[in-house]
């Protein structure tokens, strides 16, 4: 069968959602850990530390994806805003509310100002995590879409048995993920808490992440999906032995692929539909009847085949330079100020170029 630029724009699609979870993940997991495995400030800022680099450039790939489903397929776009309204107002405003916390947390020597910029980071990160399972699980399951490709229901229709447990998916999933991230940047005791605490998650996540497969593939699966479930148990279960024996960059790895196994289940399970009616399967939005004109692709995907890469490129260079671990007898001191150490004041990491990247948003 010959691939229409419709399918392959549905693919990109896919792929810019896969590197969102991928990355955001752990972003969201660091969030939900500085309430659960830091015990004090100073490693709360070790902990945000880890991420301080990396973590506006890994919203650059919901942009991304976002940019291009508005681009590519107007229709999936609108229905997907209108009808997920509400879930979406509510992650727009958590990413604004911990955006501004992070970059804000250490600009004022208050410890009220960074207990609440704490706070918010902590629960937006929360609140975050499980309403992308939430989102994701109803574009799966199928809304009411009518015969104009209008949402025709409420917020009640998306409240299912199927929904929630994806929301419960991505809460653990998202945790696990990032307490491999937090063992494999941090050290000492904080490393320690931190292999424990994915321990703790690794078997919710395993019930839930199964359960909620199994479910996938029973309504809308088939045999790639069936394959993918297979690696999604393998590759999840292999996380948690490789982290109990302390290999952490191998449990972070797999970890990863985890999470871009799930969402090519179900962008696998969708097509070629991209949301579902759950009126009649004859008013389901498909990637042909939703997606922009061909001319629209064809210059889409001139732009894409230049940016694309450039994205991956910058990205993989900046986690290459920030890859080593973070030293918590370097981490940013309470209240903003840093701590001066071996004649070099304000740094942050083991790495010259973090030292300065970290000092200037985390430590002064």
């Amino acid at each position: 069968m010959q691939l229409q630029l419709h399918d392959a724009w549905f693919v990109l699609i896919a792929v810019l959602w896969t590197g969102y979870f991928f990355l955001e993940g752990f972003d969201f997991g660091i969030g939900i850990l500085t309430r659960v495995v830091a015990r004090n400030d100073e490693e709360r800022g070790v902990l945000l530390a880890t991420i301080g680099p990396v973590w506006d450039g890994n919203e650059v790939w919901l942009l991304t994806a976002v940019g291009a489903t508005f681009a590519a397929f107007p229709d999936w776009y609108a229905t997907m805003c209108s009808g997920f309204y509400l879930p979406m107002l509510a992650v727009v405003v958590c990413l604004i509310v911990r955006g501004v916390a992070l970059e804000y947390r250490a600009k004022r020597e208050d410890a009220a100002w960074k207990r609440t910029c704490d706070r918010c980071i902590f629960w937006s990160s929360l609140v975050c995590a499980p309403l992308w399972g939430f989102v994701f699980a109803n574009m799966v399951h199928g809304v009411p879409i009518g015969p104009d490709r209008d949402f025709t229901g409420s917020l009640l229709d998306l409240v299912n048995p199927y929904s929630l447990l994806g929301s419960a998916v991505t809460l653990c999933l998202f945790t696990f993920h990032g307490a491999l991230y937090a063992a494999l940047k941090t050290s000492g005791e904080l490393r320690k808490r931190s292999r424990e605490t994915a321990r703790r998650a690794s078997g919710f996540t395993v019930v839930f992440v199964l359960a909620f497969l199994m479910w996938t593939q029973k309504n809308s699966g088939g045999t790639s999906t069936q394959v993918l479930l297979a690696v999604v148990a393998a590759t999840l279960i292999l996380a948690a032995e490789l982290n109990d024996t302390g290999r952490d960059g191998w449990a972070f790895a797999l970890s990863g692929l985890t999470v871009a196994a799930i969402t090519a289940t179900l962008f696998l399970a969708l097509f070629p539909a991209v949301m579902p009616s759950s009126l009649s399967p004859t008013l389901d939005l498909t990637v042909a009847n939703s997606s922009a004109s061909p001319h629209t692709l064809r210059i889409l995907t001139w732009v894409a085949a230049f940016m694309v890469p450039v994205v991956i490129g910058y990205q993989s260079w900046t986690y290459w330079i920030f890859r080593k671990r973070v030293d918590p007898r370097r981490a940013p001191a309470p209240c903003g100020t840093t701590k001066p150490t071996e004649g070099e004041p304000g740094m942050t990491m083991t790495s010259d170029v973090v030292v300065r990247a970290g000092a200037n948003r985390f430590g002064r």
